[in-house]
């Protein structure tokens, strides 16, 4: 049944709904067949989940299962509120909640929209469960699971545990998506942003392992004359 909150969300992503934007993403997005698109921008939707944070996880399931982007977007930002304020068992509740409908998180921004803010707190305080969890998700046949596992890392990252990052960056090396490989090379140049020399160690080690497309994402925060010389390298090992 819908709730009256649900359905008062829901019109008002309507009325929030630009055309301009709707073309946008439809062209960046590349949505599936059956998937509608509003055109509410993502800074919208972030307002919208923080004063519905106190949703009921129903409604959440409802938007979460939705065919219009948006609802399924808010869902996942609302879920993402609560785990930022839940501890404990509320908090792995969540997370089991999320895990358990990863299949309607779907597409890249949604992918990148909560990974890392869903999960990551959890795999924060339980490093000792973190690498099972990731390894599980990437060794996933869904894409967009082994990207949720990918970006999901950027949580330890942000607190200086990069170990888990570097080995997904090669267990995925030879992934047949270049969406992974865009995905490693995010959060490899993250782990440069904050350890320069050990981004190029890894790299002066693994380059000729990684996707191009992986080097060059990860290098583009380095000084350009170290750039210039891992991208020159990897033209020549590919030939």
């Amino acid at each position: 049944m819908t709730t009256v909150v649900l359905a008062a969300l829901r019109t008002r992503l309507r009325d929030l709904a630009e055309p301009a934007v709707r073309a946008q993403q439809t062209r960046v997005l590349g949505p599936a067949h059956d998937d509608e698109l509003l055109g509410v921008r993502v800074p919208v939707l972030r307002g919208l989940a923080r004063a519905h944070r106190g949703m009921a996880l129903e409604d959440v399931d409802v938007l979460l299962h939705s065919r219009v982007h948006e609802e399924r977007f808010t869902g996942l930002l609302v879920l993402a509120e609560r785990v930022r304020t839940a501890r404990g068992a509320d908090r792995r509740a969540l997370v089991g909640f999320y895990l358990a409908r990863t299949g309607c998180v779907d597409n890249w921004d949604l992918v990148d929209g909560s990974a890392h803010v869903v999960l990551g707190p959890w795999l924060v305080d339980h490093p000792q469960d973190a690498l099972g969890l990731l390894d599980g998700l990437a060794a996933s046949p869904r894409l967009w699971d082994r990207r949720i596992a990918v970006v999901a890392t950027l949580a330890l990252i942000r607190e200086g545990r990069f170990e888990p990052t570097l080995r997904m960056a090669l267990s995925l090396r030879q992934d047949p998506e270049p969406l992974i490989h865009k995905a490693l090379g995010w959060m490899l140049r993250e782990i440069g942003r904050r350890d320069g020399p050990l981004l190029t160690a890894f790299l002066d080690e693994h380059r000729a392992e990684l996707p191009r497309v992986t080097v060059r994402h990860a290098t583009e925060l380095l000084p350009p004359e170290v750039r210039a010389r891992f991208v020159r390298t990897r033209s020549r090992e590919r030939g």
